[in-house]
């Protein structure tokens, strides 16, 4: 136990002097530490004191130079400011020697007016003298001799502003009649179509005359009910195997062909068999009127044309204008419409589709009073066409005015389709009344001697009497005589005004 105890002392005899030397050892390394951080802080408070007396000469440097860098420019500027005030002084200088000059030459030019004034009224005293003296010789006042040569020169001018009109409007008459005839030529080599008679009668061929009684019936029952039913004539009389049909509209005598044709080939013929096959065929019809518009449309090209005007054009088929088919008219207008606004670089669809619908109202005219151009004008605007189109229609006939260049290609081309030789009929009465009439109206107008219509009345030309009408004259009587016609008759196409006035000097060698 004592041996233990001993071992104890020991140990904390030894644990005793580890502690002592440890604190002893922290000791003095905590003192040789603050002893290094002392030499560094006085070290970097050395060097500070360094960079500070550094900067502090910088900035004192930097200083002199900016002061020295500012009294630089000052005296540049001051030096500037002595040259320009040096300029302007001379300027000044030069500006009060210029007005000096200025305003002698001023004084000498108002001497020179008060002396050029005196002069003038000299000279206008000598004129007065030298007009009283021509007045006196020649026995004639001023306001007399100005209006003699007024007269003189009003004369003068009269025949050669007639003469430079007449070589105006014959070079451009030249020019537009060649380039029409180029532009209507070509469309009309490119257009060819049929013609059909105008007629208010179809004819039904029938196997024999027998059938003529099946067709009137017991009391006449069955020709009432056709009649009825289709809204036509039925006409028998003594042509062999043949019955007419007449009617004024076209689609009611072919809904009554087409009807009495199935009768006549099915034999059974009584008034509820003829409602039957009547409704059968208005339907027909009716298919081959919207098959004829819409082929019609679709070989112009014009595309979004609503139902209702697709049914007209159909209607169109059926309908004869002096002897030509007003559908097939139609398609030719737009054609030839369509050719020459391709020629003259204007709106192509608007001339097709206008040609196209410019005899709309036909198909309508028996039902609506009223011009067919007006009537087919309102019908495009009821359904949708543009404004252009609206007005080509209507002004086809110059019933309304025409503001586009493809409306008076529409009416051109209307004049060339109905008025070439062959295309349309007219009876001779009329076409003798219409050019007596045309002779007659160019004869009423002063100073006419003779009016001659030649060409089938497609001209008309004019002899004045050569004292009563000058050449600036025959001008305004063209205008005049052609005027009067567009308002007074009535006519396809257009007429030709020609004014001649011939003088004749006659003498004898004797």
């Amino acid at each position: 136990m004592n041996n233990a105890f001993a071992n104890l002392i020991q140990l904390l005899a030894i644990g005793l002097m580890a502690f002592v030397l440890g604190y002893l050892l922290r000791h003095y390394t905590a003192t040789a530490n603050m002893r290094t951080m002392r030499d560094e802080a006085e070290t970097l408070l050395a060097q500070a004191k360094t960079r500070f007396r550094e900067a502090e000469l910088e900035a004192s440097t930097a200083v002199l130079q900016i002061r020295d860098k500012a009294e630089r420019e000052i005296k540049r500027r001051r030096a500037e400011l002595e040259r320009q005030e040096r300029r302007s002084e001379k300027r000044r200088s030069s500006l009060d020697r210029r007005l000096d000059e200025l305003e002698k030459r001023s004084q000498a030019l108002d001497a020179e007016a008060k002396q050029l004034e005196r002069r003038r009224e000299e000279i206008d005293g000598l004129f007065q003298e030298q007009l009283k003296e021509l007045e006196r010789i020649s026995g004639l006042t001023t306001p007399e001799a100005q209006e003699i040569l007024l007269h003189k020169v009003e004369q003068d001018s009269r025949q050669d502003m007639a003469r430079v009109i007449r070589q105006v409007e014959l070079q451009a008459r030249e020019e537009a009649e060649r380039k029409a005839r180029e532009v209507i030529t070509l469309a009309i080599q490119r257009i060819a179509s049929d013609q059909v008679a105008e007629t208010t009668v179809s004819t039904v061929p029938l196997p024999s005359d027998e059938m003529k009684g099946r067709i009137i019936g017991r009391g006449g029952r069955n020709i009432r009910a056709i009649e009825n039913a289709t809204g036509v004539d039925l006409v028998v009389d003594d042509t062999p195997e043949a019955i007419i049909i007449s009617s004024f509209d076209p689609v009611r005598r072919e809904i009554a062909r087409v009807a009495l044709s199935r009768l006549v080939l099915d034999g059974r013929i009584h008034p509820a068999r003829i409602e039957s096959v009547v409704g059968k065929a208005r339907q027909e019809v009716e298919s081959i009127i919207r098959e004829e518009g819409e082929r019609a449309a679709y070989e112009m090209g014009v595309t979004g044309l609503h139902s209702e005007l697709i049914n007209l054009l159909g209607r169109l088929k059926y309908r004869t204008s002096y002897g030509q088919n007003v559908l097939m008219h139609s398609m030719e207008t737009a054609h030839l419409a369509s050719i020459m606004a391709a020629e003259l670089g204007a709106n192509v669809a608007l001339a097709k589709e206008a040609g196209l619908l410019h005899d709309i109202g036909k198909a309508v005219s028996h039902e609506v009073e009223g011009p067919h151009a007006l009537i087919g004008a309102d019908i495009a605007k009821r359904h949708g066409r543009p404004a252009d189109v609206v007005n080509c229609i209507a002004a086809h006939h110059s019933e309304e005015e025409m503001q586009t260049l493809e409306a008076i290609l529409i009416q051109t081309a209307d004049a060339i389709s109905g008025a070439r030789p062959g295309a349309r009929r007219e009876t001779l009465e009329s076409y003798i009344k219409r050019v007596e009439s045309l002779e007659t109206l160019a004869s009423s107008f002063s100073g006419v001697e003779k009016s001659y219509a030649i060409q089938a009345g497609r001209e008309v030309r004019i002899i004045v009497k050569p004292d009563e009408i000058d050449d600036l004259g025959i001008l305004t009587l063209s205008r005049d005589i052609a005027q009067k016609v567009e308002e007074s008759l009535r006519y396809p196409g257009q007429i030709k005004v020609t004014v001649i006035r011939e003088t004749r000097a006659v003498d004898y060698a004797k």
